[in-house]
């Protein structure tokens, strides 16, 4: 089990967690992609569907990120 320090961010920044989140969201999107597509090469329409609720949901979750993102370095000008 990992331990406190092993779990905290490697860099000392407020916002570098949400940008490595946003990040990952991001690129899950295109990942999903192709495994939508893999999917229907196999006439998966099931895992095709699933994956496409989970691509949403990254996008989702990358836009939320962005604004927030956005929020943030506008505060940070001030």
């Amino acid at each position: 089990m990992a331990t406190t320090m092993e779990r905290m961010s490697p860099v000392k920044d407020k916002n570098y967690d949400l940008i490595s989140t946003l990040q990952h969201s991001l690129k899950n999107v295109y990942r999903m992609q192709t495994y939508i597509d893999d999917a229907e090469q196999r006439g998966d329409s099931e895992l095709a569907n699933w994956f496409r609720a989970i691509q949403e949901n990254s996008r989702k979750a990358g836009e939320q990120g962005k604004q927030m993102l956005m929020a943030r370095m506008q505060q940070e000008k001030r």
